[in-house]
């Protein structure tokens, strides 16, 4: 494992996800995969892991009263059952389907941002 070149990936997720409200993964699994040499399923588990470690600034947005906190536990909760059933699938995928998919996601949610008003 390159110890600085994770050093390196995670204030850049952390700084972007934080700053632009932007998932991790957005950020952090084509790094992992591009300088760590992960593969796709690697990456996804290892980023869904640094999530359950980005309390820190969920308390920022906290205390600045930026947290709907009724909403984040409904999208929570279907986060939960969506996020065990997604990775119960994934492990049934080839990796490049996997790749491939992230890829059209990250495509159509960039198209949608830049023709929204």
């Amino acid at each position: 494992m390159q110890i600085w070149t994770c050093v390196a990936i995670g204030p850049a997720g952390g700084i972007l996800s934080g700053l632009l409200g932007i998932g991790g993964g957005v950020i952090l699994i084509p790094l992992m995969i591009f300088l760590l040499k992960m593969t796709q399923r690697q990456a996804q588990g290892t980023s869904l892991a640094v999530i359950c470690l980005s309390f820190i600034s969920v308390l920022v947005y906290y205390k600045k009263g930026h947290i709907n906190l009724s909403v984040a536990a409904l999208v929570g909760l279907g986060f939960i059952i969506g996020g065990f059933l997604g990775a119960y699938f994934a492990d049934y995928l080839p990796d490049q389907v996997l790749r491939k998919c992230f890829a059209v996601l990250m495509i159509i949610i960039a198209i949608k941002i830049l023709i929204s008003k």
